[in-house]
Parts: structure tokens; C-alpha cells; sequence
């Protein structure tokens, strides 16, 4: 971990070429050097964060007052921290017979916060859960009697988080676990506490800010989505080749029992939704038999979207791989046992996120879970069946090959797309997606899923989603348009996002004559969009100009009376709220 130090060396650097991010942050205690550390943390993961720190402890002040200067500064995230020597205090200071009610009282407290904040502006919001603190009241005994302090805070984290659950665009910020991974004595400094009423320690600093601006980077798309996967002693113990299916090191004895623990985390990573590949050097047939025919196996061929072992360059393997999976460089983790691989991948792959695995196996996980590198702030019924989109596309993709023409080709696939507006079904999905997708995506605006409520319970607003499906299987849903009235005669495409799985199968030609449909029968004359270009999707810098729209002044235009649909080989298939769309019904 950057220890802090480093961190306040990050503020004297330039921020100018990272995104600029707006934070505020409200503490009931001193908050100075938390906001040094996530600023400087920021640095390090490429964003400029931009922080507005309020007064000591004006949490109450600063979100209950509309006029406030939380309201006025306007900040893309805000984050709350209430801390539990805080909470000891009122805790402390309430009526011996109204303790049992205190956790009630401060659970309602948070959620009108929270309520306050989120009528007034579109902030998403960061909250801190609550560290624990035993006063030692009732010794042992105070897990199971409600007078004990430790007991209500214990059920005060479990109401957080069950009624931040069923929030959207609000994240928690679980430095309890960093304090049970640290130690209290390490999180917390006395000395410090009493002299300058801050209540995390300079050396947790680094973690805490790395925990928030960890949320951040999820939120503003910048995730981690596919993991590529080393064999020999990297997901089993022992080489293949030499020692045969039998005496690879696995299972629930010895060496083989972390080698299964951490096959195990990685089963849970791909169920959630996480692209599994693997890139080993070794004779493929040999390779594969393990998740063949090994009875200790977890992970089985049906968990790999992409399976590369020959003994080529591991580098190349991954840029095959990225090639069939269609994503950033920079969207990769790859875990190899061996220091000379991983520095030929990181020399020759730079954006690609190359962790130093330990030595002995045996702290492979304790390891991966301190760096958390597969952050999330959404996941959808659809993040599990990921892994079999990208198999599908594998068979695509050796399709393609065989044929001469790309026209016969996308023929050939027979695809089908339906088209919807947001509903209770999708809105996490376009949520996820609009977090997710940095290369096909026009504006690069991020949608938490009360966002997405919102536009679809607007006028001002027309929403469309888009799945595919062909022959080989269903991607699920891979597109989303919001369009917004700017007059009577142009409509303007706030948002145009696409999954990069289906590029160059005309998915965006259906849309744009999706799109000028419904312009057209709603009487508008021109159709307009921006390009805002960012640091990944250069991909769709010509998206309008190939599409026919003109430019001036950074403002891409569509006449609709002489639009003619484009072609593409995709049938239609319009949800029934659509059909209103185009009848003149919102």
C-alpha cells in the first residue's frame, strides 16, 4: 500500500490530463488529512479529484439547508462520515431506558440524510459504515444484551446496509473491514484522537482513501472486467507436462488446499460476471484435461470464455485473447506465478494490470483481496451468463473466417433485436452498461440506476435499449440511446452507448434508423449529437460522420426528410411501449 506520505507528495503534481471529479465530503470530525490522502490517491488511479471539504462536523448543516454550500458547490459525489466515537458519545449521553431504541433513532437519522441529499441534487453518495468500538461495559457478555453499545452498532452497520441496498446511486465505504484487516491499534491512534480528533490513524489513511476512491473508479466506469489465468502453479500446484493429471498439487491437502481455495474465488469472480481466460504455455490437449477430468477441479472448461495454450509469446496470447473478448487492455488482470512472464506482459502490454503474485501460494488470496481489484457498484441477473456471451463469440469469430464476404456473412447470423424503453427489468442493466462502456460511448456520462429512473419518468426524455440475438446465442441487452427534446423540431442524442461485442455487425446502423423512426414520426426536422472525446473511446471520434451527419461548431446534424434507412441484417422486433413511441405516446 502507497503509504501517506506519498500521497501528500501526489498533491504537488499535475492533475491537469486526468478527468476531473467533484467530491465533497462532510465528517463530525477532523476530515483534513482524509481529504489529502483521497486527493492524492486519485493521482494515482488517473483522476483529478477535486474536493470541497466542509467545517468541522456540519454534516447536518450542510445537507438540511437547500442553500447550503454542499448545494451550491454541486459535487459528483459526496461522501458522509460518522463516525462511531461519535456515535459513543450521543450513545453515552442518552437515557439508560432509551438506549434499546438508539440504533432505530440513528438508522432513521442516516436515511433522512440521505433522503435530503438526494431530492436536492444528483450527487451519487459515499457513506462510511462504523468501526467498532467496545467500551467494555459488559465484557464478553455485551454481544448478546442490547444495553451494550458494540451490540447496537453491530446492528446499526446491518440496517445501513440493508436500506442502502435498496438505494441507488449510494455506496458504503466498509472501512470496518479495514479496521479488522489492519488491527485496531494500527487504524486507530490515541495520541492522535486526543490531540487533533481524528479518528484514522496517517498509516490506515492510504487504505481508507484507496477504499473510497475504489467506489469512484467503479462508479466512473474504470473497472476491472476479465481475469487471464497462468496454469502451472498458478491455478493448480505442479507442471502438467512433467507430472501428469495425477500429481498436480489439488484439492483439500497440503499445498493443493489454497490452490482450490483460490479456484474457488475465482468461480465466485466469474459468476458475478467477470470474463475468466486463460494463457498458459503448454500443449493445449494437455492443458484442458485437468478441467476435463480432474475430480478436485473447481473450475471447469464451461467457466473459461477464452482458452489459449500453445507456446507462443504470452504477450501475443493476450492480445489474441483481447482481440476475441473486444476490450481494454487496461479492463485485464493477469496472474502468473512466474516474474518472467509477468514482466514480459508488462513491458510489452503497459495498460495491462500485472499484480506481483507472492511467492508461496499459500498467500495468493490474502494478497488479491487486499488490493480489491475487481471493484463493483452494480451487478444484474445478466453478469452470470457473461462467460458463455464470450464463448459464443469465439464461435463467432471462427465463423467469420470462413467466409469471403462480410454481407453473407452478417446474413448468415440471423439476428434479432428487440427494442424497449427503461423499465424495472433493464434499468440495472443500463445502469451497469453505462458504467461499464468507455470505447463505444459518445458522451461518456455515467447513470447510477436512480438516474435512470428518473429519465424514465421524464417527458423530456426518450429512452431505447437494444438486445441481440443470432443464431450462436443472446447478448443480452448491448445498446442504450437517450434521446432529449431540445424544441419542437430537434431531438438530441444525450447518450449513445454500445457494448463493443457487437461491433461491426451493423448494430449501429439499426440504430440510427431506430432512432430517425422515431424522430420522423414525431415531426422533428433534424436529429443532433455530440462526440466528447476522453482518453478511450477515440473508437467513435468519426461515429456521426460515418453515419451522414454534418458538423459545426462541434454539433453533429441529421436532416430526417431525406433519411434513408441504412442497411443492416437485423430484424426488428419492438417491445409494446415502443409501438406508443411511435404513435406519438410517451
Amino acid at each position: 500500500m502507497i503509504e501517506f506520505l506519498q500521497l501528500k507528495k501526489n498533491l504537488k503534481k499535475d492533475f491537469g490530463k486526468y478527468k476531473q471529479i467533484k467530491l465533497s465530503i462532510l465528517g463530525d470530525s477532523a476530515t483534513q488529512f482524509l481529504t489529502q490522502a483521497v486527493r492524492g490517491y486519485g493521482y494515482e488511479v488517473g483522476l483529478n479529484i477535486e474536493i470541497r471539504e466542509s467545517d468541522y462536523n456540519q454534516i447536518d448543516s450542510q445537507i438540511l439547508n437547500p442553500g447550503s454550500e454542499l448545494y451550491q458547490y454541486n459535487p459528483d459525489y459526496t461522501l458522509i462520515y460518522i463516525s462511531s466515537h461519535k456515535l459513543l458519545q450521543l450513545y453515552n449521553n442518552t437515557k439508560v431506558e432509551e438506549r434499546s431504541m438508539f440504533v432505530m433513532k440513528q438508522a432513521d437519522y442516516i436515511d433522512n440524510l440521505i433522503s435530503t441529499l438526494q431530492s436536492n441534487i444528483f450527487s451519487k453518495i459515499i457513506i462510511y459504515n462504523f468501526n467498532e468500538i467496545n467500551d467494555y461495559v459488559f465484557g464478553n457478555y455485551s454481544t448478546i444484551t442490547e444495553s451494550s453499545f458494540i451490540f447496537q452498532l453491530r446492528r446499526l452497520n446491518m440496517m445501513l446496509m440493508e436500506n442502502i441496498s435498496k438505494r441507488k446511486g449510494c455506496y458504503i465505504g466498509d472501512i470496518s473491514s479495514i479496521q479488522n484487516n489492519l488491527g485496531k491499534k494500527t487504524f486507530f491512534s490515541t495520541s492522535t484522537y486526543i490531540n487533533a480528533d481524528m479518528l484514522i490513524s496517517i498509516e490506515a489513511l492510504p487504505f481508507v482513501a484507496k477504499c473510497t476512491v475504489d467506489i469512484i473508479c467503479a462508479a466512473q466506469g474504470m473497472l476491472k472486467k476479465c481475469i487471464i489465468l497462468d496454469l502451472d502453479n498458478t491455478l493448480w500446484g505442479g507442471i502438467i507436462g512433467d507430472d501428469g493429471i495425477e500429481k498436480i498439487q489439488i484439492g483439500h491437502l497440503g499445498i493443493g488446499k489454497a490452490f482450490t481455495e483460490f479456484q474457488h474465488w475465482i468461480k465466485k469472480l466469474k459468476e458475478r460476471g467477470i470474463i475468466v481466460a486463460i494463457c498458459s504455455k503448454n500443449t493445449e490437449e494437455i492443458a484442458k484435461e485437468p478441467f476435463i477430468s480432474h475430480p478436485d477441479m473447481v473450475l471447469r472448461m464451461e467457466d473459461i470464455a477464452v482458452f489459449v495454450a500453445n507456446w507462443n509469446n504470452k504477450a501475443d496470447n493476450i492480445r489474441y485473447i483481447q482481440r476475441i473478448l473486444n476490450i481494454g487492455f487496461d479492463s485485464m488482470v493477469f496472474l502468473d506465478d512466474n516474474p518472467f512472464e509477468r514482466n514480459i506482459v508488462r513491458a510489452n502490454i503497459p495498460e495491462i494490470c500485472v499484480p506481483e503474485l507472492p511467492e508461496d501460494p499459500s498467500d495468493y488470496l490474502e494478497y488479491l483481496y487486499e488490493l480489491n481489484l475487481f471493484e463493483t457498484v452494480s451487478h444484474s441477473a445478466e453478469d452470470g451468463e457473461r462467460t458463455k456471451q464470450y464463448q459464443v463469440e469465439a464461435q463467432r469469430v471462427q465463423n467469420r473466417d470462413k467466409f469471403t464476404n462480410e454481407d453473407d456473412y452478417l446474413a448468415s447470423l440471423e439476428m434479432v433485436s428487440q427494442v424497449a424503453p427503461f423499465n424495472q427489468y433493464n434499468i440495472p442493466r443500463v445502469a451497469q452498461l453505462s458504467q461499464r462502456s468507455n470505447q463505444f460511448n459518445l458522451t461518456t456520462i455515467r447513470y447510477s440506476e436512480s438516474d435512470i429512473e428518473k429519465i424514465s419518468q421524464s417527458r423530456e426524455y426518450v429512452p431505447f435499449t437494444f438486445t441481440l440475438d443470432d443464431k450462436y446465442g443472446d447478448n443480452g441487452l448491448i445498446a442504450v440511446v437517450i434521446l432529449k427534446t431540445v424544441n419542437t423540431d430537434e431531438l438530441y442524442i444525450e447518450t449513445w452507448i454500445m457494448s463493443c461485442r457487437v461491433l461491426k455487425r451493423g448494430m449501429e446502423n439499426f440504430v440510427l434508423n431506430t432512432i430517425m423512426a422515431y424522430a420522423s414520426s414525431h415531426k422533428y426536422k433534424v436529429v443532433t449529437g455530440k462526440y466528447i472525446p476522453t482518453a478511450k473511446n477515440g473508437l467513435v471520434k468519426d461515429h456521426y460522420k460515418e453515419l451522414g451527419f454534418v458538423e459545426k461548431d462541434g454539433l453533429w446534424s441529421l436532416e430526417t426528410k431525406n433519411y434513408i434507412n441504412r442497411k443492416c441484417y437485423i430484424n426488428q422486433n419492438y417491445y409494446d411501449r415502443c409501438r406508443n413511441y411511435f404513435k406519438g405516446n410517451k
